[in-house]
């Protein structure tokens, strides 16, 4: 199936005769790009795959009142992000026998992960990010591994390009700390 344009699954979308059409096309499109993006931040495959079902129920319910204020993409994406944030914030929640924070765990379950394939520099690099902050991590993954535009990241995040210039410079001198002093 070729990918078709955003505007062209959002015609096909309005149309009920073929509105199952426009989903197949749009998971087609999206799924493994948003599955990377949710991996990054959720760190588990399991996590990683109930997010983006998640993603995707949301976006077929939401996709009728989809204005077009910003790109498909771009909505898809804020989508991804909230949903995969959200369930961090969940686990830290329900996190009440743990005395270590979430990101502690997260590298914890990085590094039995049998799906994880990168070596110790790559275990090493992840460990890095998890020590960042929730955005600074966001942006990090965003700009270093899908470099994402920033003024596509700041629709995404819906924040200023300057302050992720700042986050990401700040998140980068944090992971070459982490990394030197280990």
């Amino acid at each position: 199936m070729k990918p078709l344009e955003d505007d062209v699954i959002l015609e096909l979308f309005r149309d009920e005769t073929t509105r199952n059409s426009a989903l197949e096309r749009l998971i087609s499109k999206y799924q493994q790009r948003l599955y990377w993006h949710i991996r990054k931040i959720v760190i588990s495959h399991d996590d990683s795959d109930d997010v983006l079902q998640n993603t995707f129920i949301k976006i077929w319910k939401g996709l009728e009142n989809f204005k077009g204020e910003s790109q498909l993409y771009t909505w898809i994406y804020r989508i991804a992000t909230n949903e995969a944030l959200g369930l961090l914030r969940q686990k830290q929640r329900n996190q009440t026998t743990s005395i270590h924070p979430i990101e502690y765990e997260l590298s914890k379950n990085l590094e039995s992960d049998a799906y994880f394939t990168g070596d110790e520099i790559q275990l090493k690099l992840q460990q890095a990010i998890l020590t960042l902050p929730e955005k600074q991590r966001l942006v990090f993954n965003m700009r270093y591994y899908d470099e994402t535009p920033y003024e596509e990241m700041s629709q995404i995040l819906e924040t200023s390009v300057g302050a992720l210039k700042a986050s990401y410079h700040i998140a980068a001198k944090k992971i070459e700390n982490f990394l030197v002093n280990r």
